[in-house]
């Protein structure tokens, strides 16, 4: 096969594969418009209908245009992969925003999709307006994305929709995800799905109960519960209403999130080890090792420096207002108990400072969780004892320096080249955000605190993130979320693509 007509074959591959996902997706718009039904939101409901049928519809013409690929999925490659999942969150996010842009509280497409791929990332920056007004329909497809999102959208499309996957592992690495927990990816794929139901069954009847405790009424503490797990598990930060958990006014509530905004910020494959009975995990595993000494760290730092500066002055409020924020920080939650505006004006350039590092370290790898990960950070400082104890030792002696995650594994060049790498390109990306936010005219401080978030695809806000800020910052902060999410291989791989074909025509 010649190249020109290897790339065309590629696209009928990328088509293929990214049907799929598009029709996926479709099918699981059934959810709000049976909840829109159930509660009569007749204009919601034509909302779905709409976007059920453009989308199905464009699924269907996807699939039949690279349908011969049927017959040779052996010709899947790792381009393919990273390409199908960076172009299928783009045209997902255009898609899913049509519900937003119809019911009339956004202001603009850019707005819409800025939100959609908010809920795609799991980072939680909202532009919705009269959030506390939306239907019930719209909010829990707010909650279904970043839901979605945080497990996979790509793997859950063609793990459920496709008998048979030639280059399965491809897709699944494409969208940043590389723990084995079974020899084959759907039945991997399916492990992470079921975890992450069981919990959802657990986590949403927890809420559920605690939220009538504290007044809400059977049904309204239902959907509040099923929606605040959603995103906890998802490290998203999404809410039903404008005040984030500060609507609850509960410490039970913000307790509970703790537990389950934590339990999602980690590795699949530790869940999945734990469950199995392997419970020295938790311990020995490099990733929560490295997790619990930054947040233990972070949050210690923070306490001291607000209880210096007597902003909260007695414990309840210092766990709820300063532990609370930097743990919702550190897992790439979002969820705040303070106004945006207080950070700045209570936090000082020293509590930011920290929240900054922590929200661009984020979570563990294979999990919902944003940031460039707590294994890279292992990684690297494992990397810099290793050197230490190399140039310390014999000449003659050669040592082979270990970790473990998930099972004992080697600390090898490739590996720490690319752990700081992916960490290189998240600096960069956070860097030029608050280049751009200061030429903007926001203080640095604030234009850091914002690009970490977005980054780090945390979601907590110090107040810039509005429907006033420039389109510029709007377009860049899609960009960074999009490119944080996917961990910037597939990204790239999309753009390699794009740009091949153009020199290829041209060529021509």
């Amino acid at each position: 096969m010649n190249t020109f007509k290897g790339r065309f074959y590629s696209i009928f591959i990328i088509s293929y594969y990214t049907g799929f996902v598009v029709l996926g997706i479709a099918l699981l718009m059934v959810l709000p418009i049976l909840t829109a039904v159930a509660l009569q939101e007749w204009n919601p409901f034509w909302d779905f209908v709409i976007t059920m049928a453009i989308s199905v519809i464009l699924g269907l013409l996807l699939i039949i245009i690279g349908k011969q690929t049927r017959l040779n999925k052996s010709f899947v490659q790792w381009k393919h992969g990273f390409v199908v999942a960076s172009l299928s969150w783009i045209i997902l996010m255009f898609l899913c925003a049509i519900p937003y842009l119809l019911s009339g509280h956004v202001n603009s497409l850019l707005d819409a999709c800025f939100d959609v791929m908010s809920g795609f990332t799991t980072t939680g920056m909202v532009l919705t307006q009269d959030l506390d007004h939306i239907s019930l329909s719209l909010n829990m497809w707010r909650h279904m994305l970043t839901f979605i999102g945080g497990q996979g959208m790509v793997v859950l499309a063609l793990t459920f929709l496709l008998k048979e996957t030639g280059g399965a592992y491809i897709f699944y690495v494409g969208e940043a995800k590389d723990i084995d927990l079974v020899p084959n990816v759907k039945g991997t794929a399916r492990i992470i799905w079921k975890i992450s139901m069981v919990y959802l069954l657990i986590g949403t009847a927890a809420l559920w109960i605690d939220g009538m405790t504290i007044g809400l009424t059977p049904l309204s503490a239902f959907f509040n519960g099923l929606f605040i797990f959603a995103s906890s598990w998802s490290t998203g930060g999404f809410a039903p209403y404008t005040q984030n958990m500060m609507y609850y006014h509960s410490f039970s509530y913000e307790s509970l999130t703790i537990i389950f905004f934590i339990l999602g910020s980690l590795n699949f494959g530790l869940h999945y080890a734990i469950l199995s009975g392997n419970k020295k995990e938790l311990i020995k595993n490099i990733e929560t090792q490295s997790f619990f000494i930054t947040s233990f760290l972070a949050s210690v730092l923070a306490v001291l420096w607000l209880a210096r500066t007597g902003v909260y002055n007695d414990a309840i409020a210092i766990f709820r207002r300063v532990v609370y924020n930097v743990l919702s920080a550190h897992t790439t939650t979002g969820f705040g108990s303070v106004y945006a505006r207080q950070f700045a004006l209570e936090w000082g350039d020293f509590g930011i400072l920290i929240l900054v590092i922590v929200m661009l370290i984020g979570g563990s790898a294979c999990s919902t969780a944003g940031g460039f990960k707590g294994l890279r950070v292992g990684i690297i400082f494992k990397s810099i004892l290793a050197d230490v104890k190399r140039l310390l030792a014999s000449e003659r002696k050669v040592k082979v320096f270990r970790f473990h995650h998930i099972k004992d594994q080697i600390l090898a060049d490739g590996l720490v080249k690319a752990s700081g790498l992916i960490i290189i390109c998240y600096l960069i990306t956070f860097a030029i955000g608050t280049l751009i936010g200061t030429f903007c005219g926001y203080p640095l401080a604030s234009a850091a605190f914002e690009s970490a978030s977005i980054t780090g695809n945390v979601g907590l806000s110090i107040g810039i993130t509005a429907t006033g800020m420039p389109a510029v910052m709007k377009v860049y902060y899609i960009i960074a979320m999009y490119l944080g999410r996917l961990e910037f291989l597939s990204v790239f791989a999309l753009i390699g693509f794009i740009i091949g074909g153009i020199k290829k025509c041209w060529t021509k």
